[in-house]
């Protein structure tokens, strides 16, 4: 698998050439992800003050200093990528780029289409941006923006691309919960051996938490009958990215990923459904039904 590095392009090009080299690497950049515009005056005019800018150019000397090549990113993830079109056919993404944002939104460390995947590299260094204040990033989120959690937001994001959505109905929380266990366990999957808290996006504190306290959390979801609640103000607090669940002291976040996750993998277990038919099946009731999951 080759990584296309269209952060490369731009921060070792001369500003002066930058129009003419990217009419040269259309064909290879122009995709539905990047859509460059070489042609395109304003467009233009924006890249070449955006990759002039000293900061910017000092956020891609750490992402180059910290990735350099990107061979054992490359090699891990064409593998990862080789299993999930064994698991499931139409699975087949032949295209990798990166590039360099400058929006450190946490939310757009990956995009992802059908068949192209679009890495966001600066939000994989925020650690090591501290003399510019981490671009004014939560502590929290900063240290879930490590290079370590690249494969894993990578293959979930693949996988939410591909899991159906209930069209028919509002989400509830239990509809959250099995939707990001699936794309947990798809991670899971095709990543092999991976430590489980950077599945979860854990520190090893939250880990032994969340494992310690897992019955806790789901005896407060069915006491305080929110399984079913479809008013996501409600339960936003239990799915978001944050410092803890606020319900619990001393927690961890997103405690519903965690238990959507072993709800899966315990109906995948006992059922035995392919990943094509998992990702389709939007019943969520049903999965937690056949999957017999019992709390640790």
């Amino acid at each position: 698998m080759e990584i296309h590095r269209f952060d490369k392009v731009l921060f070792t090009t001369p500003p002066a050439s930058l129009t003419e080299k990217l009419a040269s690497v259309r064909n290879e950049y122009n995709t539905e992800l990047l859509n460059i515009q070489p042609d395109n005056p304003e467009y233009m005019q924006m890249l070449t003050g955006f990759v002039e800018d000293e900061t910017m150019r000092d956020v891609y000397r750490i992402v180059d200093s910290t990735f350099g090549d990107m061979q054992k990113e490359a090699e891990q993830l064409g593998a990862a990528l080789k299993r999930a079109n064994e698991m499931c056919p139409t699975l087949r993404y032949d295209k990798i780029y990166t590039f360099v944002s400058g929006m450190f939104d946490y939310n757009m460390r990956v995009g992802c289409n059908s068949h192209e995947l679009v890495i966001s590299l600066d939000q994989y260094v925020l650690p090591y941006t501290k003399k510019y204040n981490y671009f004014n990033s939560p502590l929290f989120l900063v240290n879930q923006s490590r290079p370590e959690y690249l494969l894993t937001d990578c293959m979930t994001a693949i996988a939410r691309q591909h899991i159906a959505i209930p069209q028919d109905r509002e989400m509830s929380l239990l509809d959250y919960m099995v939707s990001e266990g699936k794309a947990i366990y798809f991670a899971q999957q095709t990543l092999g051996k991976v430590a489980d808290s950077l599945l979860m996006r854990y520190t090893a504190e939250q880990m032994d938490w969340m494992q310690k306290n897992e019955e806790h959390v789901w005896s407060y979801f069915l006491q305080s009958k929110l399984l079913y609640e479809t008013d996501y103000m409600r339960f936003h607090n239990f799915i978001d990215d944050a410092p803890k669940t606020n319900a619990f002291r001393d927690s961890s976040p997103r405690t519903t990923d965690y238990i959507g996750w072993h709800i899966v993998s315990q109906y995948v277990e006992r059922t035995g459904v392919s990943l094509q038919e998992l990702f389709e099946e939007t019943d969520a009731q049903k999965i937690l039904s056949q999957s017999n999951y019992r709390p640790k």
